[in-house]
């Protein structure tokens, strides 16, 4: 029994799952391959006997490569356990030639019966994998080793092809040991695998390529099977970038992640763009702070220029928010000198003009009305029951006295209610106004053309790039821009990407992974190196993992193995209803670069229109701006991994519910597993179905039940909002708030906010409604396997997996958007206080500041180079 902990921390018990079996078919030789199994299978023995045909190469003396003199190293290093051993191998180690030859004439001088026992053992898996039209009863009957004896009874009723294919079989195991016994007797200890460091009993196949790097049979079979043993003869997994053993993982920079090197005109043009897009709100921050100091010389009875303010004594490494609204305080602010509470500028207007909010906390909680309730069936008597609190507690009163000056919040507020509070500053005086006077200089200096448009959606020749994803009556957004990865690397496509993106349109980038190595993610690879990449105390808790349940929307805690074998083979609850998990932000911990680093090359290496989405040094992403040593938020890479199933359960579905994220955001989708239901489990799911709606019935909800069949290669199903559309939207949420269920299948009774929540997710039947009394629809469409979806901020959306997917999404701030992030910060600000929305994780007016300063820094740079 699995423990279950909602957000609300309250436990309960699951029924025992079971996991549906699929049989996971190996791939023939060169057949790509989207999802695979892990799983070992087949012993060593057999496994290498399947071989095909060893090229023959020319094994000449190679030197280490790093990965390998680490491996050689370490592997040294457990075999040491003793300074004797440790003498004894240094001593082996000077007499290595004459031992080479020794084991020669050892592997040469073999008993002829041991040798012929050995070759029938080799021999007969491959007769075995040339009869691929028999049954599975003769199959049954062919020789297997069992124990030390081998059943030779249905071999001798083969026919004569079958053991000509024997015969040639035998002649491909034979060159493939000389091999394998040339490369141990050349290179002695370095004859090992450089995936799993072994050498022993394994057929070894070295790169003609490079001459270094040999992989072995079992590992080229478990983990690179899209390839060939020819294929790693050609060329190993390392020298095509797509190695997956554990050191080269933990390795960073062994790919080039930027697709496309800008000349300096281009960076001096997309740096004047960025300043031009960012001085507007540079200057309303400024004129926010001299309206402040104005109002701080009227307490004073100075004038503006003869206010001294003191410099509030905090480190690069502490973020400042205020204490009433926590949204970010990037300079001045008010904080009163007994008890330390401080107070942003937005909050003192607000003080001044007599509207600030008090903010209450969240009141709302979810009834848990047992497991049985969950399935459709009536809530359990002894179920526990947390009631919403409606009491309304009294204003408080705060006011500004009559010359501007705010006295410190009341207790009730969190302050003191006994001090003034005094005006403060975290940057240098007037640096602000400076740098807006020079940024001003600079673009009157130097003026730039505006470009042309290259905007060709609207032409029929076009449609290979646009792809439509609404019907709106009389509209001419109904198709988004669909590029493919090659086209945008040209610059026409970057300004044509622009004129899109600033009209507040996702854009989809289809191919994406075409740019990419063509590294695994599959989610085993990727545990296997996380596992290795931690401390052994940090290595003891990642075997198990915490991943939400979509159908009671709780917290559960399972075996990372089980979750990941249900990422592909799917599971159930005992009454066949399928049972969807999902990790969001894995690994737990917002350094992906440092845990997945070569992931995360991988993924960077993958990210269209680099010069918006690039965590690193995207030239138009404001993040990137940011002085080091400043404390930045953690805007990704992050990796979502979740099952999903291609029909709408209604309930219980693998989904991201309706939100809207405060900066932009590019997610790609970097692997899927489809999962095949029986037909015993359809039939239980369409009875459960209708359990369901006969409760939504009986607790007055709707539900219609609606077939949407979607393309076999599509993994995710997208809604995105308009931003125009968002008040009509939030209106629809309001009004049908009591037909969405969220956490323990729970209807929702209540909202602070229809969005910001999270608590909602629109089926197909909520969409129509919303068209039909509202008149709006989102854009709706499919994710592909290596899809590139840009989302623009303050666009509603919501995801449905269709399949078992691998995500991963990074943010950014693009200059076209600041005005929306901006908007929404002051949004989230006005939330209850326990909001899980409400904190201003972003920072946008610290990145405004730190852009102009940075990006002013660079084009002085670039025009003293010119000169």
């Amino acid at each position: 029994m699995d423990d279950i902990v909602s957000a609300n921390g309250v436990n309960c018990k699951r029924n025992g799952v079971k996991d549906s079996s699929l049989e996971t078919c190996w791939p023939e030789k060169k057949k790509p391959v989207e999802a695979t199994s892990l799983s070992s299978g087949s012993s060593d023995i057999e496994e290498e006997s399947s071989v095909e045909c060893p090229k023959p190469v020319a094994n000449q003396r190679r030197k280490r490569s790093k990965a390998d003199e680490i491996k050689a190293k370490s592997s040294r290093k457990r075999k040491c356990d003793d300074e004797k051993k440790c003498e004894e191998k240094e001593k082996k180690q000077r007499s290595s030639v004459k031992k080479r030859a020794t084991t020669w004439k050892d592997e040469e001088v073999v008993d002829d019966d041991e040798k012929k026992c050995e070759q029938e053992l080799q021999v007969v898996p491959f007769i075995k994998a040339t009869s691929r039209n028999r049954s599975k009863n003769a199959d049954s009957a062919d020789a297997w080793l069992v124990g030390n004896e081998i059943d030779v009874r249905a071999s001798s009723s083969r026919s004569e092809s079958e053991l000509s294919d024997s015969h040639l079989k035998t002649e491909y195991f034979n060159d493939c040991r000389r091999m394998t016994r040339t490369l141990k007797a050349d290179l002695g200890e370095l004859a090992i695998c450089h995936q799993c460091s072994k050498g022993e009993r394994r057929y070894l196949f070295i790169c003609t390529f490079c001459e270094e790097r040999l992989y072995c049979f079992p590992c080229i079979k478990k983990w690179y099977p899209h390839l060939s043993t020819d294929d790693v003869l050609e060329k190993c997994p390392f020298c095509r970038g797509t190695c997956n053993c554990c050191t080269c993982l933990h390795s960073s920079g062994l790919i080039e992640t930027s697709k496309r090197k800008l000349d300096k005109y281009e960076r001096f043009y997309h740096l004047r763009y960025l300043i031009v897009a960012m001085l507007p709100f540079l200057k309303k921050l400024c004129k926010a702070q001299d309206q402040e100091i104005e109002t701080e010389a009227k307490v004073q009875g100075s004038v503006a220029s003869q206010v001294d303010i003191s410099e509030s004594l905090c480190s690069n490494e502490e973020r400042v928010f205020c204490n009433h609204c926590a949204t970010s305080i990037v300079d001045l602010h008010r904080s009163c000198p007994k008890c330390s509470f401080e107070l942003c500028l937005n909050c003192c207007q607000e003080i001044r003009g007599g509207w600030l909010s008090e903010r209450p906390e969240c009141q709302l909680q979810f009834e848990y009305k047992g497991s049985r309730y969950v399935h459709g069936e009536d809530a359990e008597p002894s179920s526990s029951s947390v009631s919403e609190d409606e009491t309304t507690n009294p204003s408080i009163k705060w006011n500004a006295d009559e010359n501007g000056s705010i006295p410190c919040a009341p207790k009730e507020l969190g302050g003191c209610g006994d001090s003034v509070l005094e005006l403060k500053r975290i940057l240098p005086v007037t640096w602000m106004s400076d740098l807006e006077q020079k940024a001003e200089t600079f673009l009157a200096s130097y003026c730039i053309n505006p470009p042309m448009s290259y905007c060709r959606c609207s032409s029929d020749l076009e449609m290979s790039m646009k792809r439509q994803a609404a019907s709106r009556n009389k509209s001419s957004d109904n198709y988004l821009y669909s590029p493919d990865s090659f086209d945008v690397l040209k610059q026409e496509e970057l300004l044509h990407f622009q004129e899109h993106w600033s009209k507040g349109e996702p854009v989809i980038v289809r191919n994406a992974l075409n740019n990419t190595a063509g590294l695994s993610w599959e989610p085993m690879v990727m545990w296997r190196a996380l596992c290795e990449n931690v401390d052994s105390a940090s290595s003891s808790t990642m075997s198990d993992v915490k991943a939400i349940d979509c159908l009671a929307n709780c917290e559960v805690k399972i075996n990372t193995r089980c979750f990941f074998e249900g990422y592909s083979k799917g599971r159930r609850y005992d009454n066949f209803w399928p049972e969807m998990l999902k990790l969001k932000d894995w690994p737990p911990s917002d350094k992906f670069e440092n845990l997945l680093p070569r992931h995360c090359d991988e993924f960077i290496s993958a990210l269209p229109f680099q010069e918006y989405s690039d965590p690193r040094s995207g030239i138009l992403n404001i993040a990137t701006k940011l002085p080091e040593g400043l404390l930045k938020p953690d805007l990704g890479p992050k990796t979502y991994i979740a099952y999903g199933t291609s029909d709408e359960l209604g309930r219980g579905d693998s989904v991201t519910k309706l939100h809207c994220d405060m900066s932009d955001a590019v997610n790609i989708l970097m692997h899927t597993a489809e999962v095949t239901l029986s037909e015993e489990q359809m039939s239980a799911i369409e009875d459960l179905k209708q359990k369901h709606k006969q409760q939504n019935e009986k607790e007055l909800q709707e539900q219609i039940d609606e077939i949407v069949i979607y393309d076999e290669t599509g993994g995710a199903l997208w809604d995105i909002f308009r931003r125009e559309d968002v008040p009509k939207l939030e209106e629809y949420l309001r009004k049908h708030c009591k037909e969405f269920r969220h956490t323990f299948c729970s209807p929702v009774t209540k909202v602070y906010h229809p969005i910001h929540d999270q608590s909602c997710f629109l089926t197909v039947e909520h969409k129509r409604k919303l068209k039909a009394e509202f008149g709006i629809e989102p854009w709706t469409f499919v994710q592909k396997l290596g899809e590139a979806v840009f989302i623009p901020a303050g666009c509603p959306h919501q995801v449905r997996n269709l399949k078992s997917c691998t995500k991963v999404a990074v943010d950014f701030v693009s200059p076209e958007n600041i005005d929306e992030c901006l908007r929404l910060t002051d949004e989230f600000r006005q939330l209850p206080k326990n909001h899980k929305a409400r904190e201003d994780k972003l920072e946008i007016k610290k990145m405004v500041i730190y852009a102009v300063e940075q990006a002013l820094k660079e084009v002085e740079t670039l025009l003293l180079d010119r000169s």
